[in-house]
């Protein structure tokens, strides 16, 4: 399985972003999509997943209101939008993949791109 992660750049705070995620070779097509970062220093936070069939989605606290998840099974491609961004929303961004029912808790994720670096300025 292969996931490209793409979208990312630097932006002014306040601005916008989406980020893209192409998948192919996927072992199963019922695959859910989550999407993590990674700030320097820091953990790898969960920012949110959404579901096979793309009719649940979740956010996470710090980004709840302004990102947005969605995804084009036909593209096989799933999308981050970034609204208003922050300084502390800089991090490479990751795409990953799950076959697991828990997707909605950031944990078991199976497959995973390479990131996509977000540099938000104030």
């Amino acid at each position: 399985v292969q996931l490209q992660a793409s979208g990312g750049g630097s932006v002014q705070a306040g601005d916008s972003l989406r980020l893209s995620c192409v998948v192919s070779g996927s072992r199963f097509p019922n695959y859910a999509m989550g999407w993590f970062r990674q700030a320097p220093g820091k953990e790898r936070e969960f920012v949110g997943g959404i579901s096979w069939d793309g009719g649940s989605t979740i956010t996470t606290d710090p980004v709840k209101g302004r990102f947005t998840i969605s995804r084009d099974n036909a593209k096989k491609t799933g999308y981050l939008q970034m609204n208003n961004l922050r300084p502390e929303d800089t991090a490479e961004y990751y795409c990953a993949l799950t076959y697991g029912s828990s997707w909605y808790t950031g944990y078991e994720y199976d497959d995973w791109g390479q990131g996509t670096q977000v540099t938000v300025s104030s």
